[in-house]
C-alpha cells in the first residue's frame, strides 16, 4: 500500500521528510512555500540538494506539492490573474527542482463570473502555464466540495478543462473523497462509488486519475462544505473507505492524509485506521 500525509514544511524544507519518514509514509505532499502568501524568496539550492537526498534515501514516492491557496487560475481580476499565473510558473518550476512527481491545483473561484468564463480563463492560463514552463511533474486538477463560487466539483468541469489544454499528457486528476462527498458523489456506499467512478471514466478516464486525498467529510453529502474528518469519523464512514481501498481501480494508487491535525496522535491515528481498512481483506 503507498499511503501517505500532507506534511509541515516548517524549518527546512527537508525536514519534511524526516517527518513523513517518521509516520512511516511511503509517500508525501507539501506546500514548497507559505499557501496563504505570495512567494517571498526561491528555496535555497542546498536545501533542494538535502531535500532530494533524504527523500531518496527514506524510498518515499510520489512526492506531491500543492499549489497554494491564493492562486487563482480562474479569477476575472485581472492583477488577481496575472500574479496566479506568475506565481504557479515560478512554483511549478521549484517542484521540477525538487523533483516532485505530481503538482496538485485546484481550480479556483470563477468570482461571480460564471463558470463558463471561469473554466476558459483557468484553460487559458494552464495552457500559458505549460507552455513558459514545460514541467516534468504531472499537473494534476484537484476536484473541490464546490463552496462560494468553486469550479471543479463536478467531473464535467475538468472534461471541459482537459478539451481546451493543448499539451493533454502534462494534466491528470487528483480525487479528494471529502471534496467528492461534499459534491453529492455519495462515496459511502459501493453503488455510489461505482457512480462516480463511471461517471469520471466516461468525462475523462480512469487513466487520468493518479492521487487520492483520502479523507472523511464532517458536512452532509451534497452539502458542499469542505470540513475533512478524520477516517470512519465522517459520513463516508468505514464502509465507505473500505469499497475505496479495495477497489481495484484504485487500490493501487497513492493515497494523501489531509485529515485533521489538533494533535500530535491525529496523523498516526489516520494511517493506523487506513491501514487497518485495508489489509483486513486486501493482502
Amino acid at each position: 500500500m503507498n499511503l501517505g500525509v500532507h506534511v509541515s514544511i516548517a524549518g527546512k524544507i527537508y525536514e519534511a521528510v524526516d517527518r513523513a519518514r517518521e509516520l512511516g509514509c511511503s509517500a508525501m505532499q507539501i506546500f514548497s512555500r507559505n499557501p496563504r502568501g505570495w512567494r517571498l524568496s526561491d528555496l535555497d539550492p542546498r536545501d533542494i540538494k538535502e531535500f532530494k537526498r533524504r527523500r531518496k534515501e527514506a524510498k518515499i514516492s510520489p512526492l506531491s506539492i500543492h499549489i497554494p491557496y491564493v492562486v487563482n487560475l480562474a479569477s476575472p481580476k485581472k492583477y488577481l490573474y496575472r500574479n496566479s499565473i506568475r506565481t504557479y510558473i515560478e512554483d511549478v518550476k521549484e517542484a521540477d527542482l525538487l523533483e516532485a512527481d505530481y503538482f496538485v491545483t485546484h481550480t479556483g473561484s470563477h468570482m461571480k463570473s460564471g463558470e463558463e468564463a471561469g473554466l476558459k480563463r483557468l484553460s487559458e492560463a494552464l495552457n500559458i502555464i505549460i507552455s513558459e514552463s514545460k514541467p516534468n511533474c504531472l499537473i494534476l486538477l484537484e476536484n473541490t466540495a464546490g463552496s462560494g463560487y468553486w469550479l471543479g466539483y463536478k467531473f464535467q468541469h475538468h472534461k471541459r478543462i482537459i478539451e481546451r489544454v493543448q499539451d493533454k499528457q502534462r494534466i491528470g486528476l487528483c480525487l479528494d473523497t471529502c471534496h467528492a462527498y461534499a459534491a453529492g458523489y455519495n462515496l459511502a456506499t459501493e453503488k455510489g462509488l461505482k457512480d462516480t467512478l463511471n461517471e469520471l471514466d466516461d468525462l475523462i478516464g480512469l487513466e487520468r486519475l493518479r492521487l487520492i486525498h483520502i479523507n472523511d467529510c464532517n458536512a452532509p453529502l451534497g452539502s458542499h462544505l469542505d470540513r475533512h474528518e478524520h477516517i470512519g469519523k465522517g459520513g463516508i464512514g468505514e464502509e465507505g473507505f473500505r469499497a475505496i481501498l479495495h477497489h481495484p481501480k484504485l487500490k493501487r494508487l497513492p493515497f494523501i492524509l489531509e485529515t485533521p491535525k489538533k494533535s500530535p496522535q491525529d496523523d498516526p491515528m489516520n494511517l493506523a485506521k487506513v491501514k487497518k481498512i485495508y489489509y483486513e481483506v486486501f493482502v
